[in-house]
């Protein structure tokens, strides 16, 4: 054998160990992507009936926010109506009301200046609050006067 053919070998087995060392990696390669061809369409048979029922939830969500909008508007609009209707309840009625409610307190303050002017003592006794009374308040337009003040109003 000569050096040529020495070497002729050598090259031929090192194209046999290469071309086998790539067919090894091809038949790996092949079927690495024989899994992602499945994967994927595994991933898209699941897919599919997912992003249908996202649609079809998104469009119920559209609906109710539909509903809720009108809903909504109805409030606003009765909301309105009851602020009018508030509005002209109080300009019809407030001033006539609170003119009789001061004419009524008018009355009554008159009616209990009215006594006499100095009652005898057995009398002012006799006339004194009860001890359960004493702690009770009196609510006059809006406001709460406590007793102690009221008799004191009264005797000045």
């Amino acid at each position: 054998m000569t050096g040529g053919e020495v070497a002729g070998i050598l090259v031929a087995v090192f194209w046999a160990v290469l071309v086998t060392l790539l067919a090894v990696v091809l038949v790996r390669l092949a079927q690495t992507l024989k899994a992602t061809t499945k994967l994927v369409a595994d991933v898209t048979d699941q897919a599919v009936p997912l992003l249908a029922d996202a649609s079809q939830t998104v469009r119920a969500a559209q609906n109710q926010l539909d509903r809720v909008d009108a809903i909504a508007t109805d409030v606003q609009e009765v909301t309105s109506n009851a602020s009018a209707l508030s509005t002209t309840v109080a300009s019809t009625f407030g001033g006539p009301l609170v003119k009789v409610a001061a004419f009524g307190y008018g009355v009554r303050r008159a009616m209990s200046r009215k006594a006499p002017a100095e009652p005898a003592r057995a009398d002012r006794e006799a006339a004194a609050p009860a001890p359960s009374a004493r702690g009770r308040r009196t609510v006059i337009v809006g406001r709460t006067v406590p007793a102690a003040r009221r008799s004191r109003k009264q005797k000045g």
